[in-house]
């Protein structure tokens, strides 16, 4: 029973190492990405076309116009 607790206290310094190692391998191309200035543009433009796109959309689903 004393293992079940010791399995138990490393969970979550496991859970956070794979949420790391999910965030990294998700963003480096991303950091590539942004190394060239034209590239940079691009990327900086499609993000805020999605996040106005999404704010709108979430708007749009509760009547807040």
């Amino acid at each position: 029973m004393s293992n079940f607790w010791v399995n138990l206290y490393k969970f979550p310094r496991f859970l956070i190492s794979v949420l790391i190692g999910f965030f990294l391998t998700t963003f480096q191309p991303v950091f590539k990405l942004l190394k060239k200035k034209k590239d940079k543009l691009v990327f900086i433009t499609i993000t805020t076309v999605m996040i106005v796109l999404c704010y709108r959309i979430i708007q749009t689903m509760t009547d807040n116009l």
